[in-house]
């Protein structure tokens, strides 16, 4: 087994572990802006992660470009949804009027 072969794995089930760790701490939570804190991790680490394992064990081609701009595109948006979603939730809660523009 290469070097090589071994980062990618390490990458690849931490990241699995991230998600996986953040979604069973995400059960017992009832509140929407407390799930949004677990969201987080998920977007930031563990798909990011889970690319560059991914990416590594495929090697360079066409579709290791498609991982890895997976991987931006969630690293780059999911802070975005997380605000939209507790934005939302704050809305539907009557805590912030729906007429203010941020």
């Amino acid at each position: 087994m290469s070097a090589l072969n071994v980062v990618a794995g390490g990458c690849y089930l931490l990241g699995v572990a991230v998600v996986v760790l953040s979604a069973a701490l995400a059960l017992p939570l009832r509140q929407a802006e407390d799930r949004l804190h677990l969201l987080a991790p998920m977007t930031s680490l563990g798909a990011p992660l889970v690319a560059v394992g991914l990416a590594l064990r495929n090697g360079w081609s066409l579709t290791t470009l498609q991982i890895v701009l997976t991987g931006l595109l969630i690293l780059i948006t999911g802070p975005v949804m997380a605000s939209a979603a507790a934005r939302i939730a704050a809305m539907q809660k009557g805590a912030i009027p729906r007429e203010t523009p941020q």
